[in-house]
């Protein structure tokens, strides 16, 4: 089995590419069948922090120091992965749609992120708008929310996208973590089930941080499980 957790930014065109890039792959290289069989298990987790903010800022051209809009932006995607959470609440397919099609919308065709606008999109894939919007103001959602940052800094991550693999195929006992440009091309390399596959990870020298190993490659870390 391999399992992929993805921490994306929910209104980010960029992470919108490499998530259907990589649905396409996962479809491709093992079918409709094995994702039902849970051959394949995706985990994706809206990622706000300082970084992420301030990364975004930089991609718009807007400067760093720009605190009114630091904290706008901050609070929208913050809603916006509140909105994340509640689609999750009716199940993983709901939603990783739901994340796609608001990344769609704002990221991708420039529609102003709002409530109104959420409500709209998750009604689209056919969810349950009533159970959505109570979610999305209940205490559960917020503690969801807090959890994925949780998982966050405990391996590591610090930016959108990044990915971590476990191919539970390979006779190991971590999980590696992909960051960067070549994010989807990593991950196709660590869905393969062979040793060769690992080498590349396997075979540098590991320097030892806690519970954490990374390699010294700047986007490549090896995380204990």
């Amino acid at each position: 089995m391999i399992e992929i957790y993805l921490f994306v930014n929910p209104l980010g065109k960029y992470c919108f590419n490499m998530e259907r890039q990589l649905l396409q792959f996962i479809e491709e290289e093992y079918g409709t069948t094995n994702l039902k069989n849970k051959k394949v298990q995706f985990r994706f987790l809206p990622l706000v922090n300082l970084q992420t903010i301030g990364d975004v800022m930089q991609t718009r051209g807007v400067d760093r120091q720009d605190l009114e809009e630091r904290n706008n932006l901050f609070s929208t995607i913050y809603s916006a992965s509140l909105d994340c959470k509640a689609a999750q609440f009716q199940g993983k397919k709901k939603g990783r749609q739901f994340l796609i099609k608001l990344q769609e919308a704002v990221g991708c065709k420039d529609i102003p992120y709002s409530q109104a606008l959420s409500e709209e999109l998750f009604a689209s894939i056919g969810g349950d708008l009533a159970m959505f919007k109570e979610d999305r103001q209940s205490e559960f959602v917020k503690e969801a929310f807090f959890s994925d940052q949780k998982i966050a800094r405990e391996m590591g991550i610090t930016k959108h996208p990044s990915a971590v693999v476990y191919n539970y195929a390979y006779d190991c006992d971590f999980g590696v973590l992909v960051e960067g440009t070549n994010t989807v091309h990593r991950i196709q390399e660590l869905c393969k089930v062979t040793d060769e596959s690992y080498q590349i990870f396997t075979g540098q020298q590991l320097h030892t941080t806690g519970s954490k190993f990374t390699t010294g490659a700047s986007h490549l870390s090896l995380l204990s499980n």
